[in-house]
């Protein structure tokens, strides 16, 4: 059996955390890692005890959901609660870090950022990162690897094409059952 590569498994972590949060804007997830360890975890959400996006609506100021603390802060905050030192790790990102994202990341001495969407990047952000010697590298979530039982569904999937094309499905129709069927099967 082969396994899940490091960076797919961490992308996955951000992910899964991106689920538990209350922004109806967008869904983010952090992780931050050191040594293959996870060492702390973050969604983008409101304060503790606070009313929450998914309940209220967001508060926007700018353009800007103030009423969220990003999931890459929360990973940060997580560290500094525990007492965990983030100097020297890594950080993966559901989407590429906004500007104070990307400096508190800096701050917190974070040097390898693997994000898996752009999102609204910022040159600065992109410039500050290359100044502080930051590594910085898109590592989209290959969601396929995940479903321990793609490549059957995949075959099942096929096969139950071709009996429609050979049974004389119009091609209109075979055309409409592969579009939905690849739309399935690619979707982020």
């Amino acid at each position: 059996m082969e396994r899940i590569s490091w960076h797919q498994y961490f992308m996955a972590q951000s992910h899964l955390l991106a689920l538990r949060s209350t922004c109806t804007r967008l869904m983010v997830g952090a992780t931050i890692v050191r040594d293959n360890r996870i060492i702390a975890g973050g969604y983008n959400g409101s304060i503790s005890g606070g009313s929450h996006c998914s309940e209220d609506g967001c508060y926007v100021v700018d353009n800007h959901c103030v009423r969220t603390v990003h999931a890459e802060v929360n990973a940060i905050i997580q560290c500094a609660k525990f007492g965990v030192a983030t100097e020297g790790s890594d950080i993966y990102v559901t989407h590429f870090p906004c500007l104070n994202c990307c400096k508190a990341l800096i701050q917190a001495g974070i040097k390898r950022l693997y994000y898996a969407a752009n999102y609204k990047n910022h040159p600065f952000a992109a410039q500050l990162f290359e100044e502080a010697g930051v590594n910085t590298r898109q590592v989209e979530l290959e969601e396929m690897i995940l479903d321990r039982h793609n490549t059957e569904k995949l075959a099942f999937t096929a096969e139950l094409l071709d009996k429609l094309e050979r049974s004389g499905a119009s091609e209109a129709e075979l055309k409409e059952m592969r579009n939905k069927a690849d739309a399935l099967f690619t979707q982020t």
